[in-house]
């Protein structure tokens, strides 16, 4: 009742949503004598989807249009046979074998996102993702690597001379003042252990550096990883300048991923909605609040067309919405206006065999550079097979913007020469096919996420925070996890739980 009374403005909604989230059901209606509403929602990606799914377990009459050939918004699975035609003209034709694929959206879902609720209760079946791998590399040409290092190798080194300096402080007294004598006791007996430091407080190296030959059978104790680079020369590599990222409270192990890809999600959802409610290829052209419903306008298969509702959700990109005619007001324009959409790419790279397992014992993870390509991911799925693609660039901003001005081979070219730096010929010449994806060149999106200055909650984003007449707004860029489907999802859930809170006022 209280998050009811939130959603209609009489209680403070900061409480109302710390409310957990309830699943609206048909019995709402039965109890109360009122009917579920007609409902049109505007874009079938994540939000959307979940709009329709949610308001459906209540009866809602519901129609989602979608101008894109395929559900899913930015969670795109490309395969072999998928074809694309950026806004540049490039046209492209995935050539992916069977089985193989590449995720040109989300990739990733941390075990604390609420996606995972949706995968069990869709029944789509999950398997990890590598995030971190301590066998993947790091290599940055800027400070003068000419060879990668592991990812393993740098974090001992790191760690190891960053507590050589705190410990050898310490003991010097340095921190007198900042701890009692049994505190820096505890503290150097941790940097010894979490350093891998001798008695004399120094860093030589180990075995968590890594080995040229590996302890095997007897007579085979293993041979440690030599030439242990000074404190400057690591220090100068920057290479620690990675490791933070398996801190992030969203980029943390374990993180998962659908088996079979990442639009598993969508196709789940579209067969839960019923494919007879989403109308594909339907490009919305304006959007009319007439006060007693909404009606919504759309090309499709080169016809006018026109839903006419009780009340919509708008769950497009507010980069795209903001170039849809409406009578909303001009809070909403100017709120539209106001997000801004940002640059993201992938290329896939398949190969004829799986070499970084065979040659390079990486099985999954991600390798960091300082080139434009700045990530090089190994697949998490299909070990031990006969092919696999790489993604060979995930960048994003003035270099995902380069690459896109690109063609397809162009890219290509541009991307493996890169990564020959790293891994070395089989780079180019296990490649068999290759298919890049820039979200800010894709029709009816034109965007990877959205920067929203302030965050959601800022005042100038309160139009889209409340209804505008019969008219809610739902997606990522209306959460504080931008980007990642889990916005999506609790921000339909947001704005579901309004709309039938006040479909049950009526």
């Amino acid at each position: 009742m209280f998050a009811t009374m939130g959603a209609l403005g009489l209680a403070p909604t900061a409480q109302a949503a710390e409310q957990p989230f309830r699943a609206l059901s048909t019995s709402d209606f039965t109890l109360t004598g009122r009917g579920a509403a007609k409902v049109v929602i505007v874009g079938g990606g994540i939000a959307g989807l979940t709009a329709a799914y949610e308001l459906g377990k209540a009866g809602y009459d519901c129609t989602v249009l979608e101008a894109r050939d395929r559900t899913g918004g930015r969670n795109f699975t490309v395969r072999g046979g998928d074809t694309t035609t950026d806004l540049y003209g490039n046209t492209q034709t995935a050539r992916f074998a069977d089985g193989h694929y590449m995720n040109a959206g989300p990739a990733r879902i941390p075990q604390w996102m609420v996606t995972l609720d949706y995968c069990r209760e869709l029944g789509v079946p999950i398997e990890v993702f590598t995030n971190v791998n301590a066998d993947a590399y790091l290599y940055n040409e800027s400070a003068g690597m000419t060879k990668p290092m592991r990812y393993r190798t740098a974090k001992a080194d790191v760690y190891g001379y960053v507590s050589e300096l705190l410990a050898k402080a310490t003991d010097k007294g340095a921190l007198d003042q900042e701890l009692t004598a049994d505190d820096q006791e505890r503290l150097v007996e941790f940097l010894k252990d979490w350093g891998e430091l001798g008695d004399t407080l120094a860093y030589e190296g180990g075995e968590r550096r890594g080995y040229t030959t590996v302890p095997a059978a007897a007579g085979t104790p293993g041979v440690l990883l030599g030439d242990v680079p000074s404190a400057s020369d690591v220090f100068a590599s920057g290479v620690g300048r990675y490791f933070s990222f398996e801190f992030g409270f969203d980029q943390a192990m374990l993180m998962f991923q659908p088996v079979g890809g990442m639009d598993q999600i969508p196709k789940a959802l579209t067969r839960a909605v019923g494919a007879h409610r989403v109308r594909t290829g339907a490009a919305v052209t304006k959007i009319t609040d007439t006060g007693s419903g909404v009606t919504v306008t759309y090309t499709q298969g080169g016809r006018r067309k026109a839903v006419d509702a009780d009340y919509c959700i708008a769950a497009l990109p507010p980069n795209i919405l903001a170039k849809i005619p409406h009578n909303l007001g001009s809070g909403v324009q100017s709120a539209l206006e106001a997000i801004t959409p940002s640059s993201a790419a992938k290329i896939g790279l398949e190969y004829r065999s799986r070499w970084w397992e065979l040659d390079h014992r990486i099985y999954g993870g991600i390798t960091e550079t300082d080139q434009d390509i700045t990530h090089i991911w190994h697949p998490s799925y299909g070990f031990h097979g006969e092919r696999g693609i790489l993604i060979g660039y995930y960048n994003y901003g003035g270099d995902a913007d380069t690459y896109a001005k690109l063609s397809p081979r162009q890219r290509e070219a541009r991307a493996v020469a890169a990564g020959v730096k790293i891994y070395g010929e089989k780079y180019r010449s296990e490649l068999v096919s290759s298919f890049s994806h820039h979200w800010r060149q894709t029709p009816h999106l034109e965007a990877a996420w959205h920067n929203t200055p302030g965050g959601p909650d800022d005042t100038r984003y309160q139009p889209l925070n409340e209804p505008a007449g019969r008219v809610s707004f739902a997606g990522d860029w209306l959460s504080y996890t931008d980007a990642w489907q889990h916005g999506a999802f609790t921000s339909a859930r947001k704005a579901v739980t309004a709309l039938h809170a006040r479909v049950l006022a009526s």
